[in-house]
């Protein structure tokens, strides 16, 4: 018999790279397996699994999280700005 399996979605942004890929995995698959299975680790040089943020549908997760069928796994990189500051500065420009 074989195993139960479901659909996933591994993604997975920068300004250089664009990674989405759906996979099948079986019933009891972590997060971290299937960011492992994606091979989004080995296309895209440079990603430290360990450095990123994860989440699944803009909620953040931990690596251990055990995923649900139409689960979409996302990769978040270090922000390069804080938000709060960027909305001040454009509302209050600096003067010329």
């Amino acid at each position: 018999m074989a195993a139960e399996t479901f659909s996933i979605q591994v993604c997975y942004a920068s300004d250089a790279v664009q990674f989405l890929r759906e996979l099948q995995v079986p019933v009891g698959t972590t997060l971290e397996q299937a960011i492992a299975l994606s091979g989004v680790l080995q296309e895209v040089p440079g990603l430290d699994l360990s450095q990123l943020q994860t989440g699944i549908y803009a909620k953040k997760k931990p690596l251990d999280t055990v995923l649900r069928a139409h689960d979409r796994i996302e990769l978040y990189r270090p922000l390069i700005a804080d938000p709060k500051n960027a909305r001040r500065r454009r509302k209050n420009p600096a003067p010329v």
